[in-house]
């Protein structure tokens, strides 16, 4: 099945430039956000009260609509609900993000408005407060597995490659988890456990669709050496730009129905997923690919100059 034919003569190289300018851009202007407005942490960073209750059964048929609908009627729109175990078990779990002050009490207020809203005594199974301290080092380990991430493929792509095509994909990468993080903080988007996972898929798909790439690159190379590395890059993009796209569609695909069908409780992770994947499929054509030209043009250049000077 192809979409573009291997034949294509797209030339990609030549919006390198203007490409590289709106990536640079682009992530610039993402750190500038994280900086000046910050993150919108949920519970898992900031801290807050997470309730598990079970709801009885006079209350009627419960689901995360009801509970959330209640939730808001007792004064916290912003609970995230969950569902825990079969219907049957009529359990669920809600994480409220709240200052450590208005954490004192805040279980009984909370138990007592949806007890309100709901016509009926919901039984708390389990109460539980994750203060700051325990938000700040989920902050850190988050950090240090995106970094860690990105160490561990410059080796991979150092070693399954070389050397020159390292860098390109690392910067890949982190344009995208730094532009798809920035529009969270742009817009406002909580940013949890959820999102921080999704970022790590994002960071395993655009990884993946580079390494196709760089694989068609390094095989044209052998066939046509690097003497015209442009026109070598050019006819690896265009001759997997057809699985690129089929590739990026129908993940796209999955990840809308679960943005339009998921539901509160995944719209953070798919929201990430989508911008993630559509800046990856970008990343790789026109960041990991043009920065491997130009590492490769200094690398020659330099080379070069010392045979000369020698």
């Amino acid at each position: 099945m192809e979409l573009v034919r291997p034949d294509t003569h797209i030339d990609f190289v030549k919006r390198g430039p203007v490409c590289a300018v709106i990536s640079l851009g682009l992530v610039i202007l993402s750190i500038g956000l994280m900086i000046v407005r910050g993150f919108n942490f949920g519970i898992d960073f900031a801290g807050g009260t997470v309730l598990q209750v079970q709801v009885p059964e006079e209350a009627g048929a419960v689901d995360e609509g009801t509970m959330r609908a209640a939730a808001s009627g007792a004064g916290f729109p912003n609970a995230v609900i969950v569902r825990l175990g079969d219907e049957a078990d009529r359990s669920f779990r809600i994480n409220i993000k709240l200052s450590e002050e208005q954490r004192r009490d805040l279980s009984i207020e909370v138990l007592d408005g949806l007890s309100s809203e709901l016509g009926v005594e919901v039984i708390p199974q389990r109460i539980e407060s994750i203060g700051p301290r325990v938000g700040g080092e989920q902050t850190a380990r988050g950090i240090w597995a995106l970094v860690a991430s990105w160490g561990l493929i410059l080796l991979y792509i150092w070693f399954r490659f070389d050397l020159r095509y390292a860098p390109g994909a690392v910067a890949a990468l982190i344009h995208d988890v730094i532009i798809t993080a920035g529009v969270f903080v742009a817009l406002g988007w909580e940013f949890n456990l959820q999102v921080l996972a999704a970022l790590l898929v994002v960071v395993g798909y655009s990884l993946n669709d580079t390494i196709v790439v760089y694989d068609r690159i390094r095989e044209n190379i052998g066939l046509r050496g690097a003497t015209l590395l442009e026109d070598v890059v050019n006819q690896s993009i265009n001759q997997t730009l057809s699985r690129t796209l089929i590739t990026s569609a129908t993940t796209l695909a999955v990840v809308a129905a679960i943005l339009a069908l998921g539901g509160p409780v995944l719209r953070d992770f798919a929201a990430a997923l989508f911008l993630g994947v559509t800046i990856g499929t970008y990343s790789t054509v026109y960041v990991a690919s043009n920065l491997l030209i130009f590492l490769e043009r200094r690398y020659t250049n330099l080379a070069t100059t010392r045979r000369a000077e020698s």
